[in-house]
């Protein structure tokens, strides 16, 4: 125990311990920093795919509300050649 005491009273070895703690700090901010951006890349791709859904979902409904109400109005669009 002693030994111990000594050695890390001593002015070379508290340099040491100050240096690996800022290297650790460094190391664990770079890994921080990384799976926050992959959790941004993945926020980014799902917000991508909402819009292309988005974008299908409107065109369905400007399809549907363009469309023929009964048979007669069919029939009358496909004599007409507007279908």
């Amino acid at each position: 125990m002693g030994m111990v005491s000594a050695l890390l009273a001593s002015r070379w070895a508290w340099h040491l311990a100050i240096r690996i703690a800022l290297i650790g700090a460094v190391l664990l901010f770079l890994l921080n920093l990384r799976r926050a951006g992959e959790t941004a890349g993945r926020h980014a791709e799902r917000l991508n795919q909402m819009e292309r859904q988005n974008d299908i979902q409107r065109r369905m409904l400007e399809a549907a509300s363009s469309r023929p109400r009964h048979r007669d109005e069919l029939a009358d669009r496909l004599c007409e050649g507007r279908f």
